[in-house]
């Protein structure tokens, strides 16, 4: 079995409980109590969408402690970005548990949304992994490299090739950046834009690649091993 830390299991019951009496604010969806309103003291359910690694399997610490306390919950796993966020637009999840504030900022202000969030999450640290070339100093040029094609993860791959020296964004660009933020490229790297969580499939076909913390821990990569990781005192570190 995995471990997690308490204090992270804690953060997750914490979110949960609020959910469960109501508190999302912005949205319109309600926890799921079909006998609240008879009086009847039922458990209450609730539906969490989460990543698969590793928002459910810390949920999953939570959840014969919730069970305790009368709270079903019911773990949704989803492998994607955009569907823990649709189904809680929609309705068919209470709450979800995977993202960063500027992902959801993104999200809400693409879609016409108004999700909000009950409280900071853990943090996973984006890493450049080997693909077809085993070290960055070993990068020819014209090297292919895998970044997340959503706009914010996008920026937290390119602000780490720009710690690495691999290029250098435009002043100001940081947590908005975008290729075309790109005034210098040495290697003429070319970077090509893969949905997150198929960067780990990817790594046979490019060099490196760009990988969001928890699909590469679900893909079996280790952060102790990437080529480089994010600087705790970088701008991600920060803003994430």
């Amino acid at each position: 079995m995995k471990h997690f830390s308490k204090k992270i299991i804690i953060i997750a019951l914490v979110l949960i409980a609020v959910v469960a009496v109501g508190v999302l604010a912005g949205c319109s969806n309600s926890t799921s109590n079909e006998n609240s309103s008879s009086g009847e003291n039922n458990a209450v359910t609730i539906k969490v969408g989460a990543s698969v690694t590793p928002h459910s399997e810390i949920l999953e610490q939570a959840k014969p402690i919730l069970a305790e306390e009368g709270i079903n919950l019911e773990i949704i796993q989803i492998e994607d970005t955009v569907t823990p966020n649709t189904g809680l637009a929609e309705g068919s999840l209470d709450a979800n548990f995977f993202q960063h504030q500027p992902f959801l900022d993104e999200f809400n202000a693409k879609n016409g949304t108004d999700l909000v969030s009950v409280g900071a999450v853990h943090y996973e640290p984006f890493g450049i992994y080997a693909g077809k070339t085993k070290s960055l100093a070993d990068l020819p040029n014209g090297a292919t490299v895998a970044v997340p094609n959503n706009t914010t993860n996008e920026a937290r791959a390119l602000l780490l090739l720009q710690q690495e020296g691999l290029l250098t964004l435009k002043d100001g660009a940081d947590i908005n950046a975008t290729v075309n933020d790109i005034v210098s490229n040495p290697k003429n790297l070319q970077i090509k834009e893969i949905a997150p969580e198929q960067l780990v499939r990817a790594l046979a076909d490019v060099d490196v690649a760009v990988i969001n913390g928890n699909y590469a821990i679900e893909g079996g990569l280790k952060v102790k091993d990437a080529l480089a990781v994010e600087s705790d005192q970088g701008i991600a570190a920060k803003t994430y």
